[in-house]
């Protein structure tokens, strides 16, 4: 048996700089994706002690204002709202201007204090002093070195290296190269992403010297996720190979379920169109088709690679526990064997 004052899997789990930061009890964060990652799974994955994440792509103000309340409403454990602060106009990182809806997305994530807000994509800089202010954490998703630095300097608290495995937007680099990558170039703590799904992730994230794990596709396959069942049932289906990046849905390199959109759109990228206006003209339609009318020929379908280790949908909060057990048990069974239950 440990000893009385053996440092555990479970404490060293729920000890991470992410969860001392933040308040929450396991180092798991559930991604923002849009149209899909509303009020309701947010609030369910911060009941059960993760960081659920509001995907604001594609609301309005109004709209996110009404889903953060969703979350108040259900828990008074911490959150997030995930923006894509795209912008209008010129490369100059020193002044940066974003469209209306993200300026309405920003004013009202500043309005409600949200406790942590993240650029999904693009850069936030001209929140993070007012958000600072506010007592709020800002943490942006980076898919590379270089962007990783950038962020750091310019304020950001945290950062969320989501390797080329995972869904939606994704840079070149894989997670296993990535993360190591990040955490090593910058002194700010860094979470890991990209084709993460249980406890097996989670520990490896750690090993990249990550403070914890940033999780999409599977709670994508969640009973409280705003997706169609045909989308979430796909993803238990498909295995690992059954995704394909394209810049079909916005413009922007996205990994996503190959299905008749993607090919059509693999046989047609002179026709694609610079982001965010792919997006706008296409993607946006195709998203509602495949994610809410459940379209899986023509919609479009986020998913990572971790679609092959998905076997089921689940309640969000059972999820979020189940990742922590998995991690728990996959340490005592790979590294401590003499401490297995």
């Amino acid at each position: 048996m440990p000893g009385e004052n053996a440092v555990t899997i479970e404490s060293v789990l729920k000890n991470t700089v992410l969860c001392k930061r933040l308040g929450i009890e396991y180092p798991i964060m559930q991604a923002g994706m849009g149209q899909v990652a509303y009020g309701r799974l947010a609030a369910a994955v911060s009941a059960a002690g993760g960081l659920g994440v509001i995907g604001a792509g594609y609301l309005t103000g109004d709209e996110l204002r009404r889903e953060i309340r969703v979350i108040r409403d259900t828990t008074d454990k911490p959150f997030g709202v995930d923006i894509l602060f795209a912008k209008v106009s010129g490369d100059d990182d020193a002044s940066v201007k974003y469209t209306r809806q993200v300026q309405d997305q920003i004013a009202v994530s500043l309005e409600e204090r949200v406790p942590v807000l993240i650029s999904g994509l693009g850069n936030p800089l001209g929140v993070v002093n007012e958000a600072h202010d506010l007592g709020m954490t800002v943490m942006s998703v980076v898919g590379n070195v270089r962007q990783a630095r950038m962020l750091e300097s310019q304020g950001v608290d945290m950062l969320i290296a989501s390797g080329g495995d995972g869904g939606g937007h994704v840079g070149r680099v894989g997670t296993a190269a990535l993360v190591p990558a990040v955490t090593q170039a910058v002194k700010i703590p860094v979470i890991a992403g990209g084709g993460l799904a249980d406890g097996r992730g989670l520990l490896a994230a750690l090993a990249f010297g990550a403070v914890g794990a940033w999780m999409g596709t599977r709670f994508i396959a969640s009973d409280e996720a705003r997706a169609h069942d045909n989308y979430k049932n796909e993803l238990v289906t498909r295995d690992e190979e059954g995704t394909v990046i394209s810049r079909a849905h916005s413009g922007k390199t996205v990994r996503m379920l190959r299905n008749a959109f993607t090919n059509y759109w693999e046989h047609n990228q002179d026709k694609i169109l610079p982001y965010p206006r792919q997006m706008q003209e296409v993607g946006g339609p195709a998203t509602i088709r495949g994610r809410i009318e459940g379209d899986i020929d023509n919609g479009v379908l986020p998913a990572g690679q971790s679609v092959g280790l998905i076997q089921s949908v689940k309640p969000a909060g059972q999820i979020v526990r189940d990742i922590f057990d998995e991690a728990c048990a996959a340490y005592r069974q790979n590294f401590a064997p003499g401490d297995a239950a």
